[in-house]
């Protein structure tokens, strides 16, 4: 009996010395207190190539002068927004072509990655010690496959030639102007999805078993990213614009000039391929991924633009679209269309006018700048003061009110009304014009610069 015991006791103790040791083991010099997991790697967010960091704020946003039209669509009111990176000028047609060239050349890497001689046309795919493809790459035809952008591509090479005129990447000959040899603009579509996040947070699709994962998933048909070159001949009737049409856009005196002809879809797909192309390369390096780069929601457009100030009308600040000396602060249709009195024509280059406060650049004028939002007359009424936006994703069979998006900033064709911070309109979702152009945006991690972890920690 007594032996019982005392082996019950023996027993109990090397439980009690396991479970001390595990603790101990988990603890982590929290000294059993409660202190979360340790060693995680400092985080600090430099800020992105080319963007400035807007500070988090409440505003009042819209009108802050004379509702001009009367028309009743952007009345004042108070919102906040978090903090936030913006593009510090509207995208340039050389930052564009960054991405119609990745898609061109993303295409032919795939296909000479195919052909039978990899000596004569280089390793166009990457693949492991043992000769297989690697996991980190996209899928086509139930295969695996991942570009190998060390990889030149020999344009000039005859045979390579043969093959992209072969397979239809270059245009027919019976399609050629002047005889010269193009790459078929029309091959060049992008492939990509979105998360509905939205739809997710549905509560009749959060019941456990309900839904798996992928039915958030939005994979839109391939859209063609190349811009529209012919806005502007089919913008203005009775005007020849067509060496515009033929050089704007790929032109090297037009680098610097922000692109257009691009409609919202298309503005949507860069922004996701920008993301991809910097999560590449940060998860390549073992660094954690940021926010996502997107359109700008309307109050974020709208509360950047006033640099910080309340009530201006202009991103200058002031009540005038002049300064002290008589020059034009914008380029816009001054007066009663003289295009040229502000040093303009059409669009100029990007950052030709003095910034605004936070250093942002051609907020009023050049081109006008699409938003995320669906464009309601009402969304002042009802849309919440916390990083208000109205989103609607639109789809082809929706009406063409549906598929109306807000335009900011006005443009070089646009009288002064148009200019001011306060001014909304819209535009199709579908549609491009020789007058509308966009920036990304990128929410800041965190809620603002220097809010960073405490610097002691007395368990450590």
């Amino acid at each position: 009996m007594i032996l019982n015991k005392l082996m019950k006791v023996r027993s109990l103790l090397f439980v009690m010395l396991g479970i001390a040791v595990m603790a101990s083991s988990c603890d982590n010099r929290g000294h059993g207190q409660l202190i979360g997991v340790q060693d995680r790697p400092d985080w600090y967010q430099p800020d992105p190539h080319g963007m400035v960091y807007i500070p988090m704020g409440s505003y009042n946003m819209g009108v802050s002068d004379e509702d001009v039209p009367y028309a009743h669509v952007a009345q004042s009111r108070t919102v906040s927004v978090q903090a936030f990176y913006m593009d510090e000028t509207e995208i340039t047609n050389n930052q564009y072509r960054q991405f119609v060239n990745w898609v061109r050349d993303s295409i032919i890497h795939y296909a000479l990655g195919l052909m039978d001689d990899p000596d004569m046309y280089g390793e166009h795919f990457l693949r492991d010690d043992d000769g297989m493809f690697i996991d980190r790459c996209f899928e086509s035809g139930g295969e695996c496959y991942a570009i190998d952008w060390s990889q030149d591509i020999d344009w000039d090479h005859p045979e390579v030639r043969l093959y992209l005129e072969q397979e239809g990447y270059l245009l027919p000959e019976h399609e050629q102007f002047y005889y010269r040899t193009q790459f078929d603009t029309r091959r060049l579509n992008f492939d990509y999805f979105w998360i509905d996040y939205r739809a997710a947070a549905k509560r009749s699709n959060r019941a456990q078993g309900l839904q798996d994962r992928s039915a958030f998933i939005v994979n839109p048909a391939p859209i063609n990213i190349y811009p529209d070159t012919l806005v502007w001949i089919s913008d203005f009737a009775y005007s020849y614009n067509e060496p515009m049409a033929q050089n704007y856009f790929w032109h090297p005196a037009y680098d610097h000039y922000p692109v257009v002809g691009i409609n919202w879809n298309q503005a949507r797909a860069f922004s996701v391929w920008r993301t991809r192309l910097h999560h590449a390369y940060l998860s390549s390096n073992n660094i954690s991924f940021v926010n996502d780069y997107r359109l700008p929601t309307e109050s974020e457009w709208e509360w950047a633009a006033r640099g910080g100030l309340d009530l201006n009308p202009y991103p200058w600040g002031g009540p005038y679209v002049r300064n002290s000396q008589g020059c034009f602060l914008a380029n816009y249709k001054p007066l009663r269309g003289n295009l040229v009195d502000d040093g303009g024509f059409h669009t100029i280059i990007v950052a030709h006018y003095a910034p605004n406060d936070w250093g942002l650049y051609d907020m009023a004028g050049n081109v006008a700048e699409w938003t995320a939002d669906a464009y309601d007359e009402s969304a002042y009424n009802y849309a919440s003061d916390f990083n208000m936006q109205v989103a609607y994703n639109a789809r082809d069979g929706d009406t063409q009110a549906q598929k109306r998006k807000v335009l900011r900033g006005g443009s070089w064709k646009d009288f002064g009304h148009y200019i001011r911070n306060g001014v909304r309109t819209y535009e199709y979702q579908d549609t491009a014009k020789s007058f509308i152009g966009f920036r990304n945006v990128q929410t800041y991690l965190g809620r603002h610069k220097g809010d960073g972890p405490r610097a002691s920690n007395i368990y450590n």
